[in-house]
């Protein structure tokens, strides 16, 4: 496991899911974290479980004033951003383009995507003034081939996909690390949303083919070591055996 004591990690989507994983097992290894989502009660009682190694910050991460002001409260709380895990996302609406509603479509790629860039252009001009950060985004298959009813979150993962490679481009320079994690099926609330919604071969997926939250949230952890460094601007899928094998998911 990452020696993270010292190090601020804020995690988007903080409330459920991988979100809440990753913020467990970032502070199990030492790291400060600022738990960022909409549900600030879900977020209070992850903190008050974590310890006051947390903060609960209730958060719309589509809104760059927010997410601005979330990190400005953390630097003056933790000081420099070390680590940003932009994880919240949202499936709905799941609809096909002919039927979506275009204010629900429009809301998704803001959180998705919007989301995503707002995250980055808030922790950026810190993390290049303090000589480097972390930037781990949680991606998706869904980035690169297309999925029955999934317009939104198709093309706003593809736009995160190169987020992280722009900022690569641009950044890498001044010690940012940019990569991506595409987890693969995770047992989470959205993961049964999908199945509800019975549109897609997604939506056929056994539960028990799905894999626990912990495993990206550790995958994640492992992320912000050196040994995955070969990684920046990319993305990695933890589908591969070999990753799994060197984050010691057997």
């Amino acid at each position: 496991m990452q020696n993270l004591s010292g190090k601020t990690a804020i995690i988007t989507g903080a409330s459920r899911g991988i979100g809440a994983a990753a913020a467990r097992v970032f502070a199990q290894a030492g790291a400060n974290v600022m738990l960022l989502a909409r549900s600030g009660d879900a977020i209070q009682t992850l903190a008050d479980e974590i310890g006051p190694k947390a903060v609960p910050y209730e958060c719309d991460i589509s809104c760059y004033a927010a997410v601005s002001a979330a990190v400005a409260a953390c630097e003056s709380r933790f000081g420099a951003v070390d680590i940003l895990i932009n994880n919240a996302g949202v499936i709905a609406p799941i609809s096909r383009i002919s039927s979506a509603d275009p204010e629900e479509w429009g809301m998704a790629i803001d959180i998705n995507l919007k989301g995503v860039f707002n995250g980055m252009r808030a922790v950026l001009p810190g993390m290049q003034a303090a000589g480097g950060g972390t930037i781990l985004t949680v991606s998706s298959g869904a980035a690169h081939n297309p999925v029955e009813a999934w317009s939104h979150y198709c093309a706003a993962k593809a736009g995160a996909a190169m987020l992280t490679q722009c900022v690569d481009h641009e950044a890498r320079a001044q010690g940012i690390r940019a990569i991506g994690l595409s987890p693969g099926t995770v047992a989470t609330q959205m993961q049964r949303d999908i199945k509800t919604s019975g549109i897609n071969p997604v939506s056929q997926i056994n539960w028990d083919d799905h894999i626990p939250a912990e495993w990206p949230a550790r995958a994640l952890l492992w992320m912000c070591g050196p040994e995955a460094d070969r990684w920046q601007g990319q993305e990695i899928s933890l589908r591969d055996p070999e990753f799994r094998t060197q984050v010691g998911l057997i």
